[in-house]
């Protein structure tokens, strides 16, 4: 074992911390979040064979999403963004968008976060009412200037990322975008212990 994964702060309670304790904890933060994008395609692998009754399953939809993105010239940010933008289904039943916003934030603008994070209730426009639900749920978010680009996003890259017969790119195709996306926070406020 090295050093930092064998160090330990010696604080029982965080008002007893100081200085040198948590210059050990920044180190083994600074190691743990290099493992960042590792862990998102660990999870995303997860997603292979859960099909959630759909016609195709999560990490194909996940794959499909992004490669129509790619093939649409988008930017690697967006890609990612697809490619991630299901990743809390099986975390956050009732709220997966939340999570894959929450991981992403970091790593994107502001608008591409505020896709993710509002894509769940874009995306009902096409099944709400099929369930019971007010399929414009969305326009409680008219005043936005992101609307359109999430209706877009929902549109072209999710609600039609469901066919069986696509050919998506693998995952490996995406891993090094995600692992340049992820590389760096943009705006965190850890950004400086991860340097």
């Amino acid at each position: 074992m090295s050093d930092v994964q064998e160090a330990r702060a010696s604080f029982t309670a965080m008002t007893n911390a100081d200085a040198a304790d948590y210059e050990i904890i920044t180190d083994h933060f600074r190691s743990f979040s290099k493992g960042l994008a590792d862990r998102l395609l660990d999870h995303l692998k997860l997603l292979d064979g859960d099909f959630g009754g759909f016609p195709i399953d999560r990490l194909q939809h996940s794959l499909q999403s992004a490669t129509r993105a790619h093939r649409d010239g988008k930017s690697e940010d967006y890609v990612i963004m697809a490619l991630l933008h299901d990743i809390g289904d099986t975390l956050g039943t009732f709220n997966h968008a939340d999570i894959a916003a929450s991981i992403l934030q970091p790593f994107l603008d502001e608008e591409l976060h505020w896709i993710v994070k509002h894509h769940g209730i874009f995306q009902g426009y096409y099944f709400f009412h099929h369930i019971g639900l007010d399929r414009n749920l969305r326009e409680q978010f008219r005043d936005s200037p992101y609307f359109d680009a999430c209706a877009e996003f929902c549109e072209k890259y999710d609600q039609n990322a469901f066919d069986p017969d696509y050919e998506s790119e693998p995952l490996s195709f995406f891993e090094p975008m995600l692992r340049r996306v992820v590389a760096k926070p943009r705006q965190s406020i850890y950004k400086a212990a991860q340097e």
